[in-house]
């Protein structure tokens, strides 16, 4: 299966490097496509620089600024329709969504539409080395999420994902509203209303080692509240399920 990684940048340049060696180092048909926010710190010409290093397999979306992380996904997703890819993987630029995971999720989405790297499963993990205080407030978010939601589905609020192309081809995508990390909720949800198969593969979720994370209080605290309001903006197609897809597929 030929599968696209996208990777969402800003200010990412000692990870970049380090996670597309590693992605190429994996037994899979890959390209990547970065997505960069005019990194102040250079990430954008290191991108430049990889796609000259792995011709064919690296290429660059350059974006005028920190435009977020929901726009960053689907611009690229509608950018990639048009290739020759698959599937299309969603990961973190920090390392800290381990590469080798995506051996097994590509093997899962054989049977799946999408597949998840759950940190909630058996099996998976967060950082060993975080405090008490942060592993609960990251169960908690996940658990306030999919709570809210019913979705039956472990970790909802992980970035590490591969999709089938035609499963977000069938999705309308233009009804996604959120920006942040709440975004991934969101288009989790939408898929789980429009009944495709989704499927848990787990993994070990590493803090990052390099660079300063995005993450913030404000961010989780607005997430929280978001979350309602994608229950309610996606309520006609709970409902209407399957039928609701793009086409009535």
């Amino acid at each position: 299966m030929r599968i696209t990684v996208i990777i969402p940048t800003y200010n990412e340049a000692e990870n970049l490097p380090k996670l597309v060696s590693a992605l190429f180092a994996l037994p899979l048909d890959l390209n990547i496509l970065v997505v960069d926010d005019n990194s102040p710190d250079g990430t954008g010409r290191i991108a430049d620089d990889l796609a000259q290093a792995y011709p064919g397999r690296v290429s660059v979306m350059h974006r005028a600024g920190k435009l977020g992380l929901s726009t960053a996904y689907l611009q690229a997703f509608r950018l990639l329709f048009d290739t020759s890819a698959e599937a299309f993987a969603q990961m973190d630029a920090d390392v800290s969504h381990g590469p080798a995971a995506l051996v097994g999720m590509a093997k899962r989405i054989e049977t799946c539409d999408l597949v998840l790297g759950s940190r909630y499963i058996p099996g998976g993990s967060t950082d060993l080395n975080w405090p008490v205080w942060r592993k609960a407030l990251s169960a908690w978010g996940n658990f306030y999420a999919r709570t809210i939601l019913g979705m039956p589905i472990r970790d909802v609020t992980g970035g590490y994902r591969l999709w089938k192309k035609e499963t977000l081809q069938a999705m309308p995508l233009e009804r996604v509203r959120a920006s942040g990390y709440v975004f991934l909720v969101e288009l989790l949800y939408l898929a789980y209303c429009l009944k495709f198969k989704i499927g848990e593969v787990p993994i070990y979720f590493a803090d990052r080692r390099w660079g300063k994370s995005k993450m913030s209080f404000k961010i989780q605290a607005e997430a929280a509240v978001h979350v309602w309001q994608v229950l309610w903006d996606f309520r006609d197609l709970r409902r209407r399920g399957r039928a609701a897809r793009v086409g009535g597929s």
